[in-house]
């Protein structure tokens, strides 16, 4: 039962993803989002730590301290800010890379439909920026990356779905 359950919230979830796209102009590149969460490495974690209000990542890591699922499905969707770390020679660490836009734009879907499916009726335009405000100090980001979804976040809060989804739609770079 709970496989059927966890099928049912990651294809709402990409669904809702899939209309945000439209209307951010990245209708192609949302078709293709989150495919990786039906690969066995992904599923079978999901279905077996599903908890319907929270990704089931956050169950996995409780137990073990990390995330398998986690680290399979960040090292292969590039909407995720965690994707883009790479070693800099200069100071030869591991830092944030600035994200493409089509994939920022991807992370802002991402966001509202994740805060839609978990929140469900009590949804309010204001629950992405909170979540997103709540991980700022643990959060390892592209300043100019952050920047660009927090005012996005913020403008959907303000303004909501219709002028922030015209805005993205229309933002070519940052």
């Amino acid at each position: 039962m709970k496989a059927i359950k966890h099928f049912i919230t990651i294809t709402r979830h990409r669904h809702a993803v899939i209309k945000h796209g439209f209307k951010t102009g990245i209708f192609w590149q949302s078709l293709f989002h989150d495919l990786s969460k039906y690969s066995p490495a992904e599923f079978i974690c999901g279905a077996k730590y599903y908890l319907g209000t929270k990704s089931p990542n956050e169950a996995e890591r409780e137990k073990y301290g990390f995330s398998k699922a986690w680290l399979h499905h960040k090292g292969r969707n590039k909407h995720h800010f965690e994707y883009w770390l790479d070693y800099n020679p200069t100071t030869k660490k591991n830092e944030p890379v600035k994200m493409p836009i089509k994939y920022v734009k991807e992370m802002f879907c991402d966001r509202v439909a994740a805060s839609k499916i978990y929140q469900g009726k009590n949804y309010k335009q204001t629950h992405p920026i909170e979540y997103f405000e709540r991980g700022r100090s643990n959060r390892v980001i592209n300043k100019e990356t952050s920047d660009l979804i927090e005012f996005w976040l913020k403008l959907l809060s303000d303004k909501g779905e219709t002028e922030t989804f015209k805005i993205i739609k229309n933002t070519k770079k940052y």
